[in-house]
């Protein structure tokens, strides 16, 4: 029996089966991490390509949402502290970590405001490199790192990602038009560079877990994967129903539901208790899986919407 797959079904398929492979080969991801900035710099110039400076313009949507992250990370770590420190400290930096760089990535590929995102990823990304050796220096364990040293050291594992590729882009726009009109048609190559760069994020996640797994941790691990994914569904949820009242879901839910969680792994290991890590790794999995889930979903409503065009390409 010969089974026909339309473009847009091994899409919808390719996510899935990259982090089912990713799980896998998780052994040989030490090999290849070292793609994944290069990886992320190349969706975001693809995607940031589609701006202009004048895009750029901080509301209430984006103010809205960071304050609702703040609280939630402040609340979620007050309740669960007098249960379980070690707990508190994973659910929260789960809670405070900034916006992923490859949100807007993700948001472009649902329909979303790429500016929207872009432009909550900035400010995010810059509260917490302001804010964060604060609050990490109040609840953290390493007391002795300074608020200088933290400053730089997260502007450095930050921003080289989320200003570099976007300085090019818009420096590309007025150098080159003709360049930078073909990269804007480039877009579906971003879909493609994200599954790679999900297969070796969900490796890379499944190898940490491994790594640091004791008989002693596995009641906490668990709790922490658990907090997480407490986390990760409420955000996207509340994300969503932000994003609702500015007219765009998508960006809510991306933009306060997709986190930077390689920062947040190293967050966790210089401030606080490094079994706490075990949350923002998990992170990685549940946001994935969600995003998986809501881009199946996207190519699913395409396929319905306009089936003509699904079919001319079996």
């Amino acid at each position: 029996m010969k089974i026909e797959l339309s473009k847009s079904t091994l899409k919808t398929l390719m996510l899935p089966i990259a982090m089912v492979a990713g799980a896998i080969f998780y052994p040989w991801m030490g090999h290849l991490t070292f793609l994944s900035p290069y990886l992320i710099f190349t969706m975001l110039f693809i995607t940031y390509c589609k701006l202009k400076i004048s895009d750029f313009k901080p509301n209430r949507f984006e103010v809205t949402l960071l304050v609702t992250q703040i609280v939630l990370a402040i609340l979620a770590y007050l309740l669960c502290y007098f249960w379980n420190r070690t707990l508190a400290e994973g659910v929260f930096i789960c809670f405070i970590i900034p916006t992923a760089t490859a949100a807007p990535v993700i948001t472009s590929m649902l329909g979303g405001s790429i500016s929207k995102v872009a432009t909550y990823s900035l400010l995010c990304n810059a509260f917490v490199a302001i804010a964060g050796p604060l609050m990490f220096a109040a609840i953290g364990e390493h007391p002795e790192i300074t608020f200088l040293h933290s400053f730089g050291m997260i502007l450095a594992q930050v921003f080289p990602l989320i200003l570099a590729p976007l300085a090019l882009a818009l420096i590309l726009r007025y150098v080159s038009p003709k360049i930078h009109s073909k990269i804007v048609g480039m877009q579906q190559l971003s879909f493609y560079l994200w599954a790679v760069s999900l297969f070796i994020v969900v490796g890379s996640c499944v190898a940490f877990a491994i790594k640091n797994w004791t008989p002693e941790s596995t009641s906490t691990m668990l709790l922490l994967a658990l907090g997480a994914l407490v986390a990760c569904v409420l955000q996207f949820k509340l994300g969503r129903v932000i994003g609702g009242k500015f007219g765009d879901k998508v960006s809510g839910g991306q933009g306060l539901g997709q986190k930077n969680t390689v920062l947040a792994v190293w967050l966790a290991l210089a401030y606080l208790n490094p079994i706490a890590s075990i949350a923002p790794a998990s992170y990685v999995a549940w946001q994935n899986i969600i995003n998986s889930w809501q881009l199946m979903r996207h190519q699913s409503r395409l396929r319905k919407s306009f089936p003509e065009s699904d079919s001319s390409k079996r």
